[in-house]
């Protein structure tokens, strides 16, 4: 009977408490507010709402595309730091990292050395694919497997299932093997439950006209029935794809060579920012330009520009077609 009248009293105070609150001038209240937040709400409020855009569910992530090609002097090495300034959760590639197109293993191992040093110089995770500049010849390959390992892989953050694939597979193929389709079977089988799939690759190889025999459409068949969005480069162009009622999106460059004419032809230098939400992923092209840090001043750069190695290929050199 005591218990009872204690919790009776207990909550007469609370509704006086926030009745109070309501008409004091002065007594800060959470009542439409998230738990973290202390703001005194009134009968009217100069806001719209206090439902904050922060669900525990939701993150970030950016997407670099294209350095290479003909790379330009700077550029890379700068979207780091602007990278840096915008703070994602982690980066993610679609490959052509390196000039690459050289059996020479000493100049290619040195390539990487220069890119590594850019992404080690980022403080959030970056997630290597491979592009046709990075597995041009089986000498790359090698390289690429004595560095990375791997050539697709998987991981899943949020309940959101990332699958990074290699359209080079083998090297210079523009398909996608057998192999990689058991380890992409599987690694769908084992995460029927995510909200969400995205799928990262160098090629947009959906536009190609032996999507049979290129693999495309085997990956495609398997992710039937899964919400998913997918990304590409290689081609140095903005465009979107809608292909099975699904976002597909070949980015432009991220430094890559380009004739930079603008967003009418899709040619810009950029990052992807891909806020994911309950419902799938919010996408924001975002101008390499437009990031600037507070004093409006990008710090010097010692990347040196490189033509497209594929114009001064030796003969000897030359990868198999």
């Amino acid at each position: 009977m005591k218990r009872a009248a204690l919790i009776l009293g207990v909550f007469s105070l609370l509704v006086v408490t926030v009745a109070f609150s309501r008409q004091s001038p002065s007594a800060p209240v959470a009542a439409e507010s998230p738990a973290n937040v202390v703001i005194r709400v009134d009968e009217r409020n100069p806001w719209s709402h206090l439902r904050f855009n922060n669900d525990r569910e939701q993150f970030q992530f950016a997407v670099v595309s294209d350095r290479t090609g003909g790379h330009r002097a700077g550029v890379f090495s700068r979207a780091v730091e602007q990278i840096n300034l915008m703070q994602p959760e982690f980066v993610v590639s679609v490959g052509d990292l390196i000039e690459g197109y050289s059996a020479n293993v000493d100049r290619v191992t040195k390539e990487w050395q220069e890119f590594d040093g850019y992404t080690q110089r980022l403080q959030m995770p970056f997630f290597y694919i491979p592009g046709n500049h990075d597995l041009s010849n089986p000498s790359m390959a090698k390289v690429w497997e004595g560095r990375f390992g791997r050539r697709y892989f998987s991981f899943v953050y949020q309940n959101t299932l990332f699958l990074l694939l290699c359209s080079e597979d083998p090297p210079g193929s523009n398909s996608i093997s057998a192999e990689q389709h058991a380890f992409i079977k599987k690694t769908l089988a084992e995460t029927p439950d995510v909200k969400w799939t995205v799928v990262a690759l160098h090629k947009p190889i959906w536009t190609a006209t032996n999507l049979e025999t290129n693999g495309w459409l085997e990956v495609e068949r398997m992710l039937s029935g899964r919400p998913y969005t997918v990304f590409a480069g290689h081609v140095h162009r903005y465009e979107k794809f809608i292909r099975n009622g699904m976002n597909y999106y070949q980015l432009a460059t991220t430094g890559g060579g380009s004739r930079l004419r603008g967003v009418k032809e899709g040619e810009f230098d950029q990052i992807v920012w891909v806020t994911m939400k309950k419902d799938g992923p919010t996408i924001a092209n975002i101008m390499l330009e437009g990031i600037l840090p507070e004093n409006l001043k990008m710090p010097e750069s010692v990347e040196t520009g490189l033509p497209d190695p594929r114009t001064l290929l030796k003969k000897e050199e030359a990868p198999a077609p």
